[in-house]
């Protein structure tokens, strides 16, 4: 008979997760779909303290990119560049607010806040992180 399954658990550090909110312009749905085709598997291979990265189309072309890293470093890792991808991905998109949930380094926070304000949309911050967990993988049944 074997005993009682003992688990092993790192301390995390805080995650963050970060979810911005679009509109795709009239027209642009396939130059978007096109876009985030080519950038996806790019995003994976060179961000890989970015463990999630979902993008979800919903009525009237409403875009909502989910974003979970480990930590505030690695949102800042995941930041790096990103004036590149905007360049390419903004003549698409109308924004529409963003949103943060743990705690992020000051410079994302002030990058965050003066992109919300040129782009005149809100921005809410949710920094504190109570509990939770991250699972790369679903745990198998017993």
């Amino acid at each position: 008979m074997q005993g009682p399954r003992r688990y092993y658990v790192r301390p995390m550090s805080e995650p963050v997760a970060f979810i911005s909110r679009f509109r795709i312009k009239a027209g642009q749905r396939r130059a978007y779909e096109a876009l985030a085709a080519d950038v996806t598997p790019r995003l994976q291979a060179d961000k890989p303290q970015t463990l999630v990265f979902l993008s979800y189309l919903g009525d009237d072309d409403m875009l909502t990119i989910i974003h979970v890293f480990a930590d505030a470093e690695s949102m800042d890792r995941h930041f790096e560049g990103s004036d590149e991808r905007s360049a390419l991905a903004m003549p698409l998109l109308i924004p529409v607010g963003w949103e943060i949930y743990g705690a992020v380094s000051e410079a994302a926070l002030a990058t965050l806040r003066q992109a919300s304000a040129n782009a005149g949309v809100p921005l809410a911050v949710h920094g504190e992180f109570l509990a939770g967990f991250l699972r790369p993988h679903p745990t198998p049944r017993d």
